[in-house]
């Protein structure tokens, strides 16, 4: 299969070097960066690393760099997609294992395994799967950034938010798609830079909203 990367950016110039080193060791060269309205080098760095960087103007929020990326792949000819964090959080040995899981499923979701997390991102992650799950998407780690797409999936999802709350919208346009949801478990590194990245508490409260928003569109 062809298989595209795609990875997310903003102000990622700290690691995103090593993530794309690591992911040309382990053999995937197709690599989109949608760089997201950096301002420190992020995408001078991919692009000097050989990938395909499209860049965003000003920050449009991870749903939207998700968006670009995926259309990006698909345009490109993807028969599937893996879409993976430039904070170091993911290991690039569990691709392969997302790609293969692929086989007989449409969207595969890397469940992570928590250790060393802070409870406060604990709690949040669990409440959110527990939203997502009363929207019809039943999973143990919804909100994970490692997740693999089928060319069906690249085809049928569409990505309408913006914001974090996009991860959760992914799974639920899946389910009610029909479409066929696999979880794997994968490693990630919860190092001191990514877990001070991502959702806090206020960021949580703002993506319930904006899924109730969805659930309203959805129907």
């Amino acid at each position: 299969m062809k298989c595209w990367i795609v990875m997310p950016a903003r102000n990622e110039a700290r690691t995103i070097g090593g993530v794309i080193d690591g992911l040309h060791r382990e053999g995937w060269k197709n690599i989109i960066v949608v760089d997201d309205g950096s301002t420190d080098g992020t995408a001078e760095i991919a692009r000097a690393k050989g990938t395909v960087v499209v860049s965003h103007e000003r920050n449009l929020g991870l749903g939207a760099a998700l968006r670009t990326g995926l259309e990006e792949a698909l345009r490109r000819g993807a028969d599937c997609a893996v879409t993976f964090d430039a904070d170091g959080q993911h290991d690039p040995k569990e691709v392969r294992r997302m790609v293969e899981a692929i086989d007989g499923a449409d969207l595969v979701i890397g469940s992570r395994r928590f250790v060393n997390v802070p409870l406060n991102k604990r709690f949040g992650n669990f409440m959110l799967n527990l939203i997502t799950r009363l929207m019809g998407g039943p999973l143990l780690d919804s909100q994970s950034g490692m997740r693999a797409f089928s060319r069906r999936a690249l085809e049928t999802i569409k990505i309408r938010s913006d914001r974090y709350e996009v991860s959760s919208e992914i799974v639920i346009n899946a389910r009610r798609n029909g479409l066929r949801i696999r979880e794997v478990p994968v490693k990630c590194y919860f190092t001191d830079y990514s877990k001070a990245r991502g959702t806090t508490i206020a960021s949580g409260i703002r993506i319930f909203l904006r899924l109730i928003k969805l659930r309203a569109l959805y129907g």
